[in-house]
């Protein structure tokens, strides 16, 4: 599978940043289980290998990234989960930095999403036949059709994850209730718009391992571009059934 993240997304190398792996903030275990995420058949508690993230160039990791297989004719349905790092250049691999992923479930149709903590999730608009022998996946691709209306976004010649939801409810706003932005301000503080602070936070939007509210890099104009730029009350939503 290859997945590319808007968040830390540069679109000169068309690679990602690895910010999060230089400043060791990559978690050893993943994320989601206590984040609240579904976990299906035998994924959740994946644990990465040591000496994975000393990986540089195009291979190094940028975080960690979820991926579900759901039900052909239900899609709301999970069958089965697994929990893998996505590196620079956008390629899915398991917890040793190299192996493709495998899922534990029965050969088939199904269709397959990724997620990614404070992105949105993007599914495939069909089933796929799965089986044991090894299945190209490429979400960074236009040819590759996903579920709903626009998806993923578009920069350039890439299909990105949408960046900026930050409160994880499968909408980024940034004004109203539940809004995406409050929550950036609340992490530094609640009071200086000028501070900032580090760590591997749902609030750090682009992912450089610091979150901010203003200011070069910070966390909130991501929100904004993302729901257009020019109405503050606009709403994007998530494209998963």
């Amino acid at each position: 599978m290859k997945v590319l993240l808007d968040g830390p997304y540069d679109s000169n190398t068309q690679l990602m940043r690895d910010d999060l792996r230089v400043a060791g903030l990559i978690p050893n275990a993943e994320p989601y289980t206590t984040l609240g995420f579904t976990q299906a058949s035998d994924g959740g508690g994946e644990v990465r290998q040591s000496g994975i993230t000393t990986n540089t160039g195009n291979d190094a990791v940028v975080d960690w990234v979820l991926v579900e297989l759901r039900n052909a004719g239900t899609p709301t349905q999970i069958a089965a989960t697994r929990a893998a790092l996505v590196q620079r250049d956008g390629d899915v691999v398991a917890e040793d930095g190299v192996t493709p992923i495998a899922l534990l479930a029965p050969a088939g149709s199904y269709h397959v999403a990724v997620r990614h903590r404070n992105h949105f999730g993007a599914m495939t608009a069909s089933a796929i036949n799965l089986s044991t022998t090894t299945t190209i996946l490429d979400f960074t691709a236009s040819s590759t059709l996903t579920y709903g209306t626009e998806g993923r976004k578009t920069v350039g010649s890439k299909q990105l994850l949408w960046a900026g939801n930050v409160f994880r409810d499968g909408f980024i706003r940034y004004t109203g209730a539940d809004n995406d932005r409050d929550p950036i301000l609340v992490a530094i503080g609640g009071t200086v718009p000028t501070n900032s602070t580090a760590g591997y936070a749902m609030q750090d939007v682009n992912l450089d391992g610091i979150v901010r509210y203003v200011g070069a890099l910070n966390d909130r104009d991501p929100i904004l571009v993302n729901i257009g730029g020019n109405v503050p009350t606009a709403i994007r939503s998530q494209q998963l059934p």
